[in-house]
């Protein structure tokens, strides 16, 4: 499935972006297309990954929408067919609602769910007149569960997955795959880079992002799981596979679980020190 195609990735300097990128080149000879913003640390991922003969460095600002058209005719010039999208890039977000204004919901939609929505429009009519590709969104726990201090990443995170689900309806007979992977907590600077009410960056992680899952581990399990014709895949442990499930079979009962997490004090926690962590709380990006 992997084998010697060519992989586009957003998001690829780092955590789960780069793991992927590490694995497919790794274990399938995949020739990739490495996004983000950081040109250093996509030129350290590619270095890894083969170097110029195997990889296109390739930056941009995810919410740049006039620029993609000049990217992906970069993108399908070197390439010559994109076999896979991985839409990874993105930002979370550590605020209240009733403390964040709308500015920073912009911010955080545009980057999280219109992002992915522009590249993945700009590169359909390649894969749809190649008849076949696969189209890959990396959502997480938090897009299935509406989680506190996330009301702006939960909204992006829900749209892509409609978006997604919506598009797989489409593209399924014409040659095409769609997959939403939901992870929960990955070791990765998700909640460092997380965005605030005032719109800067949080700049300090989690207990529970620091104890999450190893992103090597869980790009094993992302490419396992589609490798299995998986279109819907939750990759997570504990309490939040737990809610993850629980949202399936008995939403009232969630509802209940998410508004205690508040009541005993999650979001002053978060606030005070960044420690939102012991085994029974909320713990996903």
């Amino acid at each position: 499935m992997f084998d010697n195609a060519t992989v586009w990735i957003t998001g690829a300097s780092s955590g789960i972006g780069e793991a992927l990128a590490r694995q497919l080149a790794k274990k399938h000879g995949a020739r990739l297309i490495l996004s983000g913003r950081n040109v250093a640390e996509l030129k350290r991922v590619a270095a890894y990954c083969g170097g110029a003969e195997h990889c296109l460095v390739l930056p941009f600002e995810a919410s740049d929408f006039a620029a993609l058209p000049g990217i992906v005719e970069k993108a399908v010039k070197w390439a010559g067919r994109i076999d896979m999208l991985v839409n990874n890039a993105g930002i979370s977000q550590r605020s209240l609602a009733v403390d964040t204004p709308f500015s920073v919901y912009r911010t955080l939609i545009d980057i999280d769910l219109m992002g992915p929505i522009a590249l993945t429009q700009a590169v359909l009519p390649h894969m749809v007149a190649n008849k076949a590709g696969r189209l890959v969104y990396i959502t997480s726990v938090a897009g299935k569960v509406g989680s506190p201090m996330r009301t702006a990443y939960s909204a992006a995170k829900f749209g892509l997955n409609g978006y997604a689900d919506s598009l797989r309806t489409e593209v399924a007979g014409l040659g095409l795959n769609v997959h939403v992977i939901a992870p929960g907590s990955t070791r990765t600077n998700v909640s460092r880079n997380a965005i605030t009410a005032d719109g800067s960056s949080r700049g300090e992680s989690d207990a529970a992002i620091e104890k999450g899952m190893d992103p090597t581990a869980a790009a094993r399990r992302m490419l396992r799981e589609m490798e299995k014709g998986k279109r819907d895949i939750v990759i997570a442990k504990g309490i939040e596979a737990h809610i993850a499930a629980l949202k399936r079979v008995a939403p009232e009962k969630l509802f209940d679980e998410m508004e205690a997490v508040v009541a005993k004090g999650y979001a002053q926690k978060m606030q005070d020190s960044g420690e939102e962590q012991s085994d029974d709380t909320l713990t996903h990006p």
